[in-house]
């Protein structure tokens, strides 16, 4: 301000040496004070209009910092699909208002150049400014491949966890496969006709030909399938199970039914179970 004064009054002074014949030094004092105060309006102008671009600037620098922050306590928690969020939409709030900051600084840069401010303390700020951003911008890129780094290595993560539960889902379908295949059990019941028919029962033996037909048994799982029906009021066990392992009974309609009493037992014999009936 001191400065602009100094400036003002050297210039009156030189008016009032050069004031055209003919016009009162009052007149021509109070035309050149005009001039003089358009000159200094409009330097302000300038001056404020820079300056205001520079706040603008620095102020897009501290929410980029905030954004900063943001990001870094999500990525502690990226198991989370809102974290995820916040890093995706901090991240591209970042990269938009690096290219803000980067665009104000060249038009900061052309304003001062076509301005008649010719200041250098102005062109030193806004070179200092222009180091600030690149400083953040070098930050970020190490922070995005920090991002990506740590993506790569969940996915590889992620790859593992999948691979190693497709094997155990293979490993424990197989054991299932397998404990199913050892709780297998067979019966069939028909009569005498019908079991010889099928080479079930030949000669008064039971399963004693190597080619009886196999399909003709109902397969069951003898962890829970303990309760058997013959829909006969006539039935005669051909195959040998432990007794005190079963109870041969019949229904309220006088049909006979089997139930297991101790599976493991009953089947220890055989899988097999053959009953006749009429």
């Amino acid at each position: 301000m001191m400065k602009k004064m100094l400036i003002a009054a050297s210039g009156l002074l030189l008016l009032w040496a050069c004031t055209p014949k003919g016009q009162s030094h009052d007149e021509a004092m109070l035309g050149q004070i005009d001039s003089l105060q358009r000159l200094i309006d409009e330097k302000d102008v300038e001056l404020n209009d820079i300056m205001g671009s520079i706040n603008e600037v620095q102020e897009g620098m501290r929410r980029i910092n905030e954004a900063q922050g943001r990001v870094t306590i999500a990525d502690g928690n990226r198991e989370s699909a809102s974290s995820k969020e916040v890093i995706r939409e901090n991240m591209e709030f970042i990269q938009e208002a690096l290219q803000q900051n980067r665009d104000m600084i060249a038009q900061l840069k052309e304003k001062l150049r076509n301005s008649t401010l010719h200041a250098d303390k102005l062109a030193k700020a806004i070179e200092n400014l222009q180091q600030q951003v690149d400083d953040q911008a070098r930050q970020i890129q190490e922070l995005k491949a920090q991002l990506a780094e740590k993506d790569a290595q969940l996915a590889e993560q992620g790859e593992q966890i999948n691979a190693l539960s497709a094997e155990n889902t293979a490993k424990g379908e197989k054991i299932s496969a397998q404990d199913a295949e050892l709780h297998k059990a067979w019966f069939v019941f028909g009569t005498a006709s019908e079991l010889r028919e099928q080479k079930i029962l030949a000669k008064g033996d039971v399963l004693k030909s190597g080619d009886f037909n196999k399909d003709y048994f109902t397969q069951i799982d003898i962890r829970y399938d303990k309760d058997i029906k013959f829909y006969s009021k006539s039935a005669k066990m051909l195959t040998s199970h432990p007794s005190g392992s079963y109870n041969l009974v019949k229904d309220k309609q006088g049909q006979y039914e089997l139930h297991i009493t101790d599976p493991t037992k009953f089947w220890s014999v055989s899988k097999y179970l053959v009953v006749q009936v009429k």
